[in-house]
């Protein structure tokens, strides 16, 4: 007689979503600062994505809950929305008007905040946001919540009270078995991201957005630790050269020696 498979034991999840400019919106700086008004498009952080898509994957094969949690203001409900069309089981809103205004330790302790109220033994992030690309938020989160973590992951199942993560090394790969609670933080995953259909989107509308302030998380927001002085656009790069004919080869050859210095 066969043996039956291993149920795989229920797993609830929590997932740390950032709300970052769109890859092709248009950036401008006003007053030293990034105009964020005058964004057109917000997006979730592309690393987020994989880490949302690895969490649905396993709550629904275990039959656990898929916790969101995102900080920032009213416009990262749009956001959670779209979480919940894909399946999303809880959506937690920490509403910061001016997410600029606090540094990556402050936004750290309030998401370790929302996450030990979610109740969830494991969270899942993306490895960094596409914004700020600082890679803080994964390890930053499981230092105060005093929990392993694994990042660059790409790959993970659970086993047991624990997860099995593939991250790269040196040499090619590794399988690291953490345990719970702990933090996966996402690197671009083999899988392909699921989208919402219309009965997804339909049922979202309805869903709940749970809205917290870091007074009702128990919280107190500190002076940040790191001062932005100015954002700058980057220089615009000089006009190119364009070059005819074969009596410009000797002066091309000149500058690619003594100006561009690669020969």
């Amino acid at each position: 007689m066969a043996r039956p498979e291993r149920v795989p034991e229920m797993v609830d999840i929590a997932v740390l979503l950032k709300q970052v400019p769109d890859t092709n919106a248009k950036i401008t700086v006003s007053g030293d600062r990034v105009d964020e008004n005058a964004v057109n498009k917000w997006s979730m952080s592309p690393y987020d994505e994989f880490a949302l898509e690895a969490a649905l994957q396993i709550t629904q094969a275990t039959g656990g809950s898929l916790k969101v949690i995102s900080c920032g203001p009213a416009r990262v409900t749009k956001m959670l929305t779209d979480a919940a069309a894909v399946g999303a089981d809880t959506l937690t809103h920490i509403m910061v008007d001016d997410l600029t205004s606090l540094d990556t330790t402050q936004v750290q302790t309030l998401l370790a905040a929302a996450v030990e109220r979610s109740g969830a033994g494991i969270v899942f992030c993306g490895k960094q946001a596409a914004d700020t690309n600082s890679g803080s938020t994964g390890p930053g989160v499981a230092e105060i919540l005093g929990s392993g973590c694994v990042t660059l992951v790409s790959e993970v199942s659970i086993e047991g009270d624990a997860c099995s993560a593939l991250r790269p090394t040196s040499g090619g790969e590794e399988r690291v078995l953490v345990d719970a609670p702990c933090v996966i933080a996402f690197d671009k995953t083999r899988t392909d991201l699921r989208r919402p259909n219309v009965r997804g989107i339909m049922m979202a509308k309805k869903k709940q957005i749970e809205v917290l302030t870091a007074a009702d998380l128990g919280v107190g927001i500190e002076v940040g630790k790191v001062v932005v002085n100015a954002h700058a656009p980057p220089a615009e790069k000089p006009a190119g050269q364009k070059f005819e004919g074969a009596e410009s080869v000797p002066e091309v050859v000149t500058m690619l020696r003594k100006e561009a210095k690669v020969l």
